[in-house]
């Protein structure tokens, strides 16, 4: 019989693979070269299979190249899609290998063909217009309040801004819209009552010191009841009757309707109600880097663009290179997390059970509902599963290599693979495994 250890790749080889050396030229070839054989090593003494030295290879080479930061990668195990203690959005492969090309010498400002300079992230801001084809031009700065920032201190910067009570937000951590943009000189005056305006207040409001008119969305909260806002349409057409601009601030991102999300304003649909200007965040249901986007009026666009403020809020050549690659290549992790079948998610989580359980860990397959988080479609549950364990397991999984942060409720764990990519399954069991093997506690409630 054929020895499987014949089969473990040779080093060059493993060297070679693409996923390696992308990480090779991040912590050099000797160091690279040292974790290959000792993977080797293992997968010859019978500690590791075959068919896992190269995934093991990239994981520590990753770790190596990761080890120049206090951040610590985590397995989000929470069925939180735009998880904010996370990090938000995670990147996807093509918005990371762009992010990689892009930590050298770019032609981020210059045109190559005649050595000029040029517009600075001109692919990107062509990328957003291809994608919102109702945009004039776009803009990107460094995340969503700084989108909203720019928009009202260019437009009202001592004047008034009409917005509505119902809309005087606060979006977490105890940062307040209102606070925010009165900051740079703006006045806001509030129209109508916390639950019912019109367009009429508004239209009551106007004067020759209005700036802008504000439309909001609450994001993080909804009004239900006896309720009424003014739509963007009415707005649009209250300001094109008196000359005054629509800024419409969306919040999560949304580029396009989602069928998914049919409360979640998008940015196509805005525009073509009428706003002037939509601002949002790059980093939540868009799925890209932290950046924020204001798509409209070309000429309202260029005036913020030529704003003082807009050098201090502008975004590096990292963020640019990994928003176009969000933009332009396939689907990255967000939007696939949030659209993931409820079926795959059971059929993956039975098979994870079923692992556990053939080791003697104590689980149990529950239905649960996600959550797209971030404050996008607060009352939106994603139908899925979760492994359900005691509770003692989740501090254990926290301080693990590499950390897993699951969800405790009712006194469980709960460990949701909605937000688990396919290849990180076999660290994840790992991880479980070795939380049940190490006991301290794992078995009972704990404190998690």
């Amino acid at each position: 019989m054929t020895d499987p250890r014949r089969a473990i790749p040779r080093t060059d080889a493993l060297l070679a693979d693409p996923e390696v050396a992308v990480l090779v030229a991040r912590v050099g070839r000797g160091r690279a070269k040292s974790v290959v054989v000792e993977t080797q090593a293992a997968a010859r003494e019978g500690r590791l299979s075959v068919e896992r030295v190269q995934p093991v290879v990239v994981q520590r080479l990753a770790a190596l190249a990761a080890s120049a930061t206090s951040l610590r990668p985590v397995i989000n195990a929470t069925g939180v899609v735009v998880h904010t203690n996370l990090g938000r959005a995670p990147l996807g492969p093509a918005a990371r290998e762009a992010v990689f090309a892009a930590a050298g010498y770019v032609d981020v400002e210059l045109d190559l063909a005649d050595g000029q300079r040029a517009r600075r992230g001109r692919g990107t801001l062509a990328a957003l217009r291809q994608s919102v084809p109702e945009a004039e031009d776009a803009l990107v700065v460094n995340n969503g309040a700084a989108a909203l920032l720019l928009a009202t201190t260019a437009l009202g910067s001592g004047r008034e801004l009409l917005v509505s009570r119902g809309e005087m937000v606060e979006i977490g951590d105890g940062f307040r819209l209102p606070d925010l943009i009165e900051s740079a000189g703006a006045r806001l005056r509030e129209v109508g009552t916390t639950n019912r305006t019109t367009v009429e207040d508004y239209r009551a409001a106007l004067s020759e010191r209005t700036g802008a008119l504000l439309k909001v969305h609450p994001s993080n909260f909804r009004v239900t009841g006896f309720t009424a806002s003014a739509t963007v349409g009415e707005l649009a057409e209250l300001g094109r009757e008196h000359g005054i601009p629509l800024v419409v601030d969306t919040g999560s991102g949304l580029l396009a309707p989602d069928p998914a999300l049919p409360d979640e304003p998008d940015a196509a649909s805005v525009l073509h109600a009428g706003a002037d200007l939509v601002t949002a965040s790059g980093d939540k249901l868009l799925g890209g880097p932290q950046a924020g986007l204001v798509l409209g009026s070309a000429e309202l666009v260029a005036r913020l663009r030529r704003h003082p403020m807009a050098r201090a809020l502008r975004v590096d050549k990292l963020t640019l290179a990994a928003l176009e690659a969000t933009l332009l290549g396939p689907e990255p992790p967000v939007p696939a997390a949030v659209h993931a079948s409820a079926q795959v998610l059971e059929k993956r989580t039975r098979a994870l059970a079923d692992r556990l359980a053939g080791a003697g860990v104590p689980v149990e397959v529950v239905p649960v509902a996600g959550r797209v988080g971030g404050g996008g479609a607060p009352e939106v549950p994603l139908p899925g599963w979760a492994v359900a364990l005691p509770e003692g397991y989740a501090a254990p999984l926290r301080h693990g290599d590499p950390a897993v942060l699951a969800r405790l409720e009712s006194g469980r764990c709960l460990v949701d693979l909605r937000c688990v990519p396919q290849e990180q399954e076999e660290d994840l069991v790992e991880a479980l495994l070795g939380v049940a093997a190490g006991g301290s506690g794992a078995t009972g409630r704990g404190t998690g």
